[in-house]
């Protein structure tokens, strides 16, 4: 039976993204972004979002899909990213699902429970006490609330991952895992065919340093102070995305900017270490490892070739 989607996912600054314009390119694809922060208007440069001149070459859905301010939750994204899939598979073209977050990518292939109404009051409120609590004091909430969940996300998750879920045992008085036994998703996950693209440590570390080098050349302070101007902050749902709070504290004064760029490249080492803990605890057993250093024209040959064997 046919894969209902191809998928390709890796840490960051791996170098996905020119690899999946290539696929698109050669199997009429339309690349469908699994990352939690391009959906965020304004955060560009940060998120490292396909530019004007990539999205020209190959269309693309899951860009700039609302405010920083607005929450977009994994449930969202899949509801949305399930129509995407539809009316690309309607087209006759392929739907090429292309990010690292990995609890977006699961939502899409194990689908999430129904999710019980929530009073918005509450929610807010309880999002801005959540959202200023260190990382150890949210890990002990966590073990005491819904231990289950605690363990995988201390294999890797992020902290977005870990609001929701203290928010969902602190608003309904149930676990997620809970919720997932008690009130299973209405509709089956999508079947796709999963590339993961990798590297050796040492040679991811110095993408990252390039990536973050090339950011703040591109403006990256600049994006952030335009954001603030706005009357965006470090509390709203985008501006938690890797490097925003480092940004925020140089043009604060807090920090320097050669200090405030050392700490986003820690930051993003250490994000990528946890991408690569979660697809490899995470991601279906037939999910396909490809080694980035490889040339880039054997791995494109490699993932339509395997793809067209799978349709």
């Amino acid at each position: 039976m046919a894969r209902d989607a191809l998928a390709v996912t890796g840490p960051t600054a791996v170098g996905k993204t020119e690899l999946a314009l290539r696929i698109a390119e050669r199997t009429g694809a339309e690349i469908v972004s699994v990352d939690s922060r391009q959906v965020y208007r304004g955060l560009d440069i940060g998120t490292a979002k396909p530019t004007p001149a990539e999205r020209a070459r190959v269309p693309h859905h899951g860009i700039d899909v609302v405010d920083p301010g607005t929450r977009y939750s994994a449930g969202r994204f899949a509801r949305d990213a399930r129509r995407w899939v539809g009316e690309i598979r309607s087209r006759g073209r392929v739907p090429l699902l292309v990010g690292g977050t990995g609890f977006f990518l699961r939502a899409l292939l194990e689908p999430l429970f129904e999710e019980p109404p929530l009073d918005p009051d509450r929610r807010r409120r309880l999002e801005r006490v959540l959202a200023r609590m260190e990382g150890e004091r949210r890990f002990r909430w966590l073990d005491a609330l819904d231990p289950e969940s605690a363990a995988q996300l201390r294999r890797g998750g992020g902290r977005q991952r870990e609001l929701r879920t203290l928010e969902v045992a602190l608003l309904t008085g149930h676990s997620l895992g809970w919720w997932h036994r008690e009130r299973p998703a209405r509709e089956p996950g999508l079947d796709a065919l999963i590339f993961v693209l990798d590297r050796p440590r040492q040679a991811l570390d110095r993408r990252i340093d390039a990536r973050v080098d090339a950011m703040l050349r591109a403006g990256f302070l600049e994006e952030v102070a335009g954001l603030i101007d706005a009357g965006y902050g470090p509390d709203d749902p985008g501006m938690s995305a890797t490097g925003y709070s480092e940004a925020i504290a140089a043009l604060d004064g807090q920090l320097s900017v050669d200090d405030a760029a050392d700490r986003i490249r820690r930051m993003t080492r250490r994000y990528a270490r946890r991408q690569l803990t979660w697809f490899r605890n995470q991601l279906p057993p037939d999910a396909r490892w490809l080694d980035g250093t490889r040339p880039m024209d054997e791995l494109v040959e490699e993932v339509v070739e395997q793809w067209r064997n799978e349709v």
